[in-house]
């Protein structure tokens, strides 16, 4: 990147003190800076950025933008808020590259999938970027925006949220020429009150896109299905839904993967993708339809498809000590929980044994959805079910009269039950929100199992 303080002053609707000055690379770890470098001091919860302008200096920072004077001797750009202004250079600098094609995508499960598995079809045909990890919030998605160079052709931006609003500064932000959303669940239940408000939210990604543009729904999905904006053009996949623009029929699954046919614009594809789940198949049809609407060939879709990915500790499998294990300990909803149950219930294994914890941000909702997961572990009936956290005793409840149950609130005492438990042949699926971390029982028990 290449700006001059008064245009990152004109950006942020800040005050320069001190020269003018030109920065080439911006920062928000003092640790980073070097020459050249503008460093933005964010208030987080449990640091201060402004405490770091100092050494930022030292690092060779050109100029620092804060909310409070520094004590530094370099020219600073003092601004209401330097967490917005983050997304407003990260969006002046996304908009000098107007040639960048970007698809912005959200929805309230599926997203870092369905980001992969675009990201896998835009680079069939373009120079992509994507949205790495968790880089997804008003932090981490502006950060991506830096990452453009002028050869980029096309980038992928996944934003979540938790709150009404948080999307909107992020679209402004990034301003997609394509949206997605994949569909309108309960996660962040707790904070935006109904399904309803969950889709207002989610909605907020048409504030950054220009009318006319492309906004990709799920047309399974009954609050999308019945969302209308006459100012955009709204295409639908959908698995069930007949009326849908893009769909999917022949669903297949076999030897870790799932083949199906997609019917658009009166022709087909058929398309593979490495991985089980009609989930799955929704995420990629999302993917098909960004790249239509980018004017990539089908076949070529097709083709990026199969190179998609499974990202972090996203249903990734693995087989250890003869014994499958799909990690899937990112994030958890009813949904999800569900899909994942299906995964589990479909593999070839001797026993299939679930682990799932506790689902977190639901409020209110946290015992129905719970006991709703419970009731459908009783359907899939896995040989048995493992439940860790307090609110997983909802599962353990709803489960225990089909399913052999056991529930657990100490983590090494769950460690100690699986390892007593599990042996070759068998496939077992962790899955619970982030927050439950169930990823150290299953690092303990490769461990374990790869030490004798």
């Amino acid at each position: 990147m290449h700006f001059t303080l008064r245009e990152i002053e004109q950006a942020t609707s800040g005050k320069l003190y001190g020269a003018d000055a030109v920065v080439t690379d911006v920062t928000i770890d003092s640790r980073e800076a070097k020459a050249g470098s503008l460093y933005i001091a964010i208030r987080g919860d449990r640091f201060d950025g402004h405490d770091f302008c100092a050494a930022a200096v030292e690092n060779g920072a050109a100029a620092v933008v804060c909310e409070r004077a520094p004590q530094v001797q370099i020219p600073y750009i003092l601004v209401e808020s330097t967490r917005q202004a983050l997304l407003d250079i990260a969006g002046a600098y996304r908009q000098s590259l107007s040639n960048v094609k970007v698809v912005g995508l959200t929805g309230s499960v599926g997203k870092t999938t369905t980001k992969e598995m675009t990201y896998a079809v835009l680079c069939a045909q373009y120079k992509t970027l994507k949205t790495e990890g968790n880089l997804n919030n008003e932090i981490g998605m502006p950060k991506t925006l830096l990452r453009l160079t002028p050869d980029t052709q096309a980038a992928v931006i996944e934003m979540g949220m938790n709150h009404f609003g948080e999307i909107e500064r992020m679209t402004r932000s990034c301003r997609p020429d394509v949206g997605i959303i994949t569909n309108i669940g309960v996660s962040h239940i707790e904070f935006l009150g109904s399904r309803d408000g969950i889709l207002q939210a989610k909605t907020e990604i048409l504030k950054g896109m220009r009318p006319q543009s492309v906004l990709i729904l799920n047309g399974d999905d009954d609050k999308l299905w019945t969302f209308q904006n006459p100012d955009y053009k709204l295409l639908y996949f959908a698995i069930d839904n007949e009326r849908a623009d893009v769909r999917a029929t022949d669903i297949v699954e076999e030897n870790g993967t799932t083949a199906f046919t997609v019917h658009f614009n009166g022709q087909t594809q058929r398309v593979t993708v490495p991985a089980i789940g009609r989930h799955h198949v929704y995420d990629a049809l999302a993917a098909f339809c960004a790249g239509l609407t980018l004017s990539i060939a089908p076949d070529l879709i097709a083709k990026g498809l199969l190179n998609y990915a499974p990202a972090g500790m996203r249903q990734r499998m693995r087989t250890v000590a003869g014994i499958t294990v799909i990690e899937d300990c990112y994030n958890a909803s009813p949904d999800s929980q569900k899909a994942a149950l299906e995964v589990l219930a479909s593999l070839p294994a001797k026993r299939k044994i679930a682990v799932l914890g506790d689902m977190l941000e639901l409020g209110d909702y946290t015992e129905t959805a719970h006991r709703t997961v419970g009731e459908y572990a009783a359907k899939t009936k896995p040989d048995q079910l493992f439940c860790f956290g307090e609110a997983s005793q909802y599962i353990a409840d709803a489960a225990k009269d089909t399913v052999l149950t056991r529930h657990f609130t100490d983590k090494s005492e769950l460690y100690q039950a699986l390892f007593g438990t599990l042996r070759a042949g068998d496939a077992v699926l962790f899955k619970a929100s982030r927050g439950m971390a169930l990823e150290e029982v299953i690092e303990k028990l490769y461990k374990e199992w790869t030490d004798q």
